[in-house]
């Protein structure tokens, strides 16, 4: 069974760098720039009496070199399967611009659409490597090297990679020939697209999990209810300096349950390996959601490798659902209203205020200088924003995310705590009739 399987996997693969190589052979012949992997080996093709694909071999070897220089006694030697892979890919390259041999670009809008095609293919292919979970390629092999050697997240590995194959293709391009040659926009193109279109097949085209025999587990997200005892849980999301976090002690104070706001810091380091300090810093925080999106594509190229505030959303939420099993209590920020949507026991709220009640209140509160209070208002409620939006797909502070809104700077923290203990109190009681 599993020989059958790992046939299977090693059908999906050979098909996705089949693929991938027509990508690249379709970029080449849009004169628009390749990928970033394939330009050093394009460039060298224009320069020596050798193939794309015989160069794109030497290239990976090389990778390959270094993957063991730099992990030494901890490389595995099954990832020199890597080097057949790297043999074939480089044969289907040549075979790729054989077909293509006739194909020619006429005008500028042609080669676009050629280089964009060359992207979606190129895509596919890298999906297909990826699901198949027999090896990866030579580059991506040297990312996950260079991110283990140096303690790197992948993402940043994978990035200083192609940005040193874009500079190496550069230099030697203007070195060789006088001019710049395989690196133009269309390289742009294939590094900002091709991670990207590569995760939007993983998200729809779930059909090729069976072709790999990979069986998902189905995770729930349900909250278990408990018969005996109903545990109450109050989300509190808030505008920076609006005293969602004193609100919430009180409340939590008045009616004698749990508080959680800097605590879960502690707890969702011990879950997750990592440090108190890796947490307090990147948690909630996302300050451009595009540029986000385009540094987590660079996770579509690996399988076991998962973006750092991707993993450390996931362990907060698993550390938020496993509170609320065991207790009543208080939950300040965390997206926690969208974690546990599944929660009958659930009533989240949303606390803002004005303006000029929140700059007076983080000069005072937090020590943050007059002329820069303004500033750092925006700076947090822009992270907050960006933050719910890439991982629950809701716009931040919409009254109909929630049960209740307050506007504290007219009610201030003790009368707004009172409020909201009245309203939770009355829909207990709609609840229980």
């Amino acid at each position: 069974m599993k020989k059958d399987k790992l046939l299977k996997r090693c059908i999906v693969l050979v098909i996705g760098l089949f693929i991938m190589a027509i990508g690249v052979a379709l970029s080449i012949k849009a004169n628009l720039g390749t990928s970033p992997v394939s330009c050093v080996p394009y460039v060298y093709s224009l320069a020596f009496p050798m193939t794309v694909g015989l160069l794109s071999i030497i290239v990976n070897v090389l990778m390959i070199l270094l993957q063991i220089v730099l992990l030494r006694k901890e490389y595995q030697l099954i990832q020199l399967v890597q080097l057949p892979v790297a043999l074939i890919f480089g044969f289907f390259i040549d075979f790729a611009m054989f077909l293509l041999s006739g194909l020619q670009t006429s005008n500028y809008i042609y080669q676009w659409t050629l280089c964009l095609l060359s992207c979606v293919i190129i895509a596919f292919g890298v999906f297909l490597e990826v699901k198949a979970n027999v090896t990866y390629l030579a580059g991506e092999g040297l990312s996950i090297a260079i991110s283990k050697a140096f303690n790197k997240e992948f993402g940043k590995a994978k990035v200083g990679v192609d940005a040193s194959l874009v500079i190496i293709g550069v230099a030697s391009s203007f070195i060789l020939l006088h001019r710049l040659e395989g690196i133009r926009e269309g390289t742009i193109a294939a590094a900002l697209l091709v991670g990207t279109i590569a995760r939007f097949y993983n998200k729809n085209f779930k059909f090729i999990d069976s072709l790999v025999c990979i069986d998902k587990k189905e995770v729930s997200e349900q909250v278990s209810t408990v018969s005996q005892e109903k545990k109450i849980v109050i989300t509190i999301a808030r505008e920076f300096g609006s005293g969602g976090h004193e609100i919430g002690e009180i409340i939590a104070k008045e009616l004698g349950i749990s508080f959680y706001d800097t605590k879960l810091i502690d707890l969702s380091a011990a879950e997750s390996g990592l440090t108190p300090e890796y947490v307090k810093e990147h948690e909630q925080k996302l300050a451009n959601n595009l540029l986000f999106d385009l540094y987590e594509q660079n996770y579509a190229y690996v399988n076991e490798e998962m973006p750092p505030l991707d993993t450390l959303f996931m362990v907060q939420s698993k550390v938020i659902r496993d509170i609320c099993e065991k207790e009543s209590c208080v939950i300040v920020g965390r997206c926690a209203d969208y974690v546990l949507k599944n929660n009958p026991n659930c009533f989240n709220i949303f606390i803002h205020a004005d303006k000029k009640f929140r700059i007076e209140r983080i000069i005072k509160e937090y020590g943050i200088a007059a002329d820069m209070a303004e500033k750092e208002l925006e700076r947090k409620d822009r992270d907050r924003t960006n933050y719910c939006k890439h991982y629950t797909h809701r716009i931040w502070g919409m009254a109909s995310n929630y049960n209740l809104t307050i506007d504290s700077s007219i009610f201030g923290p003790e009368k707004s705590a009172a409020l909201i203990i009245d309203a939770l109190n009355k829909c207990l009681k709609v609840y229980n009739e």
